[in-house]
């Protein structure tokens, strides 16, 4: 249920991703890029201006493929694990067991589905625009590519700063999204049903994009860049602000 969900949810939410990874790299190399984008919705209507509205879905495939590997784990096995943190107590989870479980599942669903990650960031990334040729022609051939030009390693580029980003959204979306739902239903505020697990997750979300962002961009930069470009994640961070 959890990687049907992630996969309808990736799906239409996709052609954002796209916006969002271009409004993380712009600025990086700014000799060679003549497109500048403004804002989400600036950015929407310049990539179906200059590139045409498929471009929104490029990446499609490693998307979908990231959402079967990584967010059925993260999201499916969180309950199985918070009940084994509490396993033999008769409370409920505690808030610590709750962040452990989050913790636990978010490390193992990066690890997994990095590779993915990888080639879905690039693949949106990439404009034929920007350069003579684009890097890669679709989903399989980046896989080749990267497997072939940078090792398997590069595969698993980035995955430091995608572990830091994943361990904040599923500890603050699962653990805030759990907080907020007990919260409403012990208060008699809403009922256990659709519109309390709507506006929980609602509430989640937004706490979890507010915390993660800064880890994201830098993972979206490093993964993006050709091998050699940063010397490191923190180089990688320390340029951005300087």
């Amino acid at each position: 249920s959890a990687g049907v969900s992630a996969c309808l949810a990736d799906v239409a939410i996709f052609p954002l991703g796209t916006a969002k990874v271009r409004l993380q790299i712009q600025g990086e190399c700014p000799i060679s890029s003549p497109i500048r984008y403004k804002g989400v919705l600036g950015t929407i209507t310049t990539l179906a201006k200059t590139e045409g509205p498929m471009k929104f879905y490029s990446g499609l495939p490693a998307g979908i493929q990231r959402q079967i590997s990584s967010a059925s784990l993260r999201i499916g096995l969180y309950d199985t694990v918070q009940e084994y943190f509490t396993e033999g107590k008769d409370a409920p989870a505690s808030l610590g067991n709750r962040i452990c479980a989050g913790l636990t599942t978010g490390g193992v669903a990066v690890f997994i589905g990095q590779p993915t990650e990888v080639v879905k960031v690039r693949l949106q990334a990439q404009s034929h625009l920007h350069g003579p040729k684009p890097r890669y022609t679709g989903t399989y051939n980046a896989y080749r590519i990267i497997a072939t030009t940078e090792t398997l390693r590069g595969l698993w580029k980035g995955t430091t700063p995608n572990l830091v980003r994943s361990i904040i959204i599923n500890c603050t979306e699962l653990v805030t999204y759990d907080v907020m739902k007990d919260t409403f239903v012990k208060n008699n505020i809403l009922a256990d049903d659709v519109p309390c697990h709507l506006l929980s997750a609602l509430v989640a979300g937004f706490c979890a994009t507010l915390m993660s962002s800064p880890s994201d961009v830098v993972k979206t930069r490093y993964i993006n860049s050709p091998p050699g470009h940063y010397a490191s994640i923190p180089k990688c961070a320390m340029a951005m602000l300087t």
